[in-house]
């Protein structure tokens, strides 16, 4: 049994209903890029957890994936096999080694169209985990606003219960961001029930400037997370901007007290890379933070490296990707 008492949570907060838009906070941002590269390469470069303890922070990061196929030959057999991952993402017997009955991701990610798909697949299965869905003209946010609103609610009828929408970065480019801000609000009244994932796609921003308010204008429209990135940009999660952002979920929880997830995506492919970004949120905002209904990951290859990783811990021996862990 672990030496570490792990809190496994998935209760959704009450929902960030938002506030009106406020220019105040937002203006006269100044953001010191040296000092925020400084302090992300600091997190990154602390001393890496070991045996119990790696297992554990492992263990509890296999909770917040978000376990994500968005591929354009996309089937029900892709999302069938998805599913079942999402179900039993470690071996039944690393489980029960480790003191385990089961263990589930956080959600499970797919596109519009696939969203009955997990539905299906997801109530055979007698599984009760998230159904995101990806809306709003993702990747590029680039459709006329109707037809993004649209989207997300098609997608949450057919049975998501999270929604990611990206925003549209020329309204942060230019500087509109009550336009922002109205858009952002359009797809949350339309989410529903469903909780709003808002991507900000930092790579496309330029700035820190723009990262920050991106965020809290975001938020302001009632988004439950905000998200660095799609995953299909150039440059995807990285610590600096989710300092950044981690720094705007803070700022607007003292002004409004309500407390806004974060999501990383795009290049986390490793155990390593999994456990710099838990360690980055307990830093940041706390051991609140490690709980799926206040942080993810969204990754597509992650749980592979996560489960060798657990099986070397278990038997001492490096696992064979063709024979002792299943593809």
């Amino acid at each position: 049994t672990l030496l570490y008492t792990i809190k496994f949570e998935n209760i959704m907060l009450e929902r960030n209903n938002g506030t009106s838009f406020n220019i105040d906070w937002i203006e006269d941002i100044h953001i010191n890029t040296p000092a925020v590269v400084r302090s992300a390469n600091e997190v990154k470069g602390r001393r890496p957890l070991k045996k119990e303890h790696q297992a554990a922070w492992l263990m509890k990061a296999v909770t917040v994936i978000d376990l994500t196929t968005l591929a354009g030959d996309d089937t029900f057999c892709n999302v069938d096999r998805l599913c079942n991952y999402a179900k039993n993402p470690v071996r039944k017997e690393i489980l029960n080694k480790l003191g385990f009955d089961s263990l589930t991701v956080g959600a499970v990610c797919v596109y519009p169209n696939r969203v009955k798909d997990v539905c299906q697949v997801m109530k055979r299965l007698d599984c009760h985990i998230g159904i995101a869905s990806v809306a709003a003209g993702f990747p590029e946010g680039q459709t006329p606003l109707e037809t993004r609103v649209r989207e997300v609610e098609l997608a949450v009828k057919a049975g998501a219960t999270e929604i990611d929408i990206v925003i549209n970065r020329t309204l942060v480019l230019e500087g509109r961001w009550e336009e922002l801000y109205n858009e952002v609000k359009a797809c949350r009244a339309a989410c529903g029930e469903a909780h709003l994932k808002t991507i900000i796609a930092t790579g496309h921003l330029g700035d820190f400037e723009n990262v920050y308010k991106a965020s809290m204008v975001s938020m302001m429209a009632g988004s439950d997370f905000i998200k660095t990135s799609t995953g299909k940009e150039a440059v995807n999660a990285t610590f600096p901007v989710a300092l950044v952002m981690l720094r705007a979920i803070r700022h607007y929880m003292e002004y409004t007290g309500h407390k806004v997830g974060f999501k990383p995506a795009g290049g986390i492919r490793t155990a390593k890379d999994c456990l710099q970004w838990l360690v980055l949120m307990k830093e940041e905002l706390g051991v609140e933070w490690l709980q799926p209904n206040l942080f993810r990951i969204g990754a597509s290859t992650l749980l592979g490296d996560i489960e060798r990783q657990l099986f070397h811990y278990c038997t001492g021996k490096y696992a064979s990707s063709t024979y002792d862990i299943a593809m």
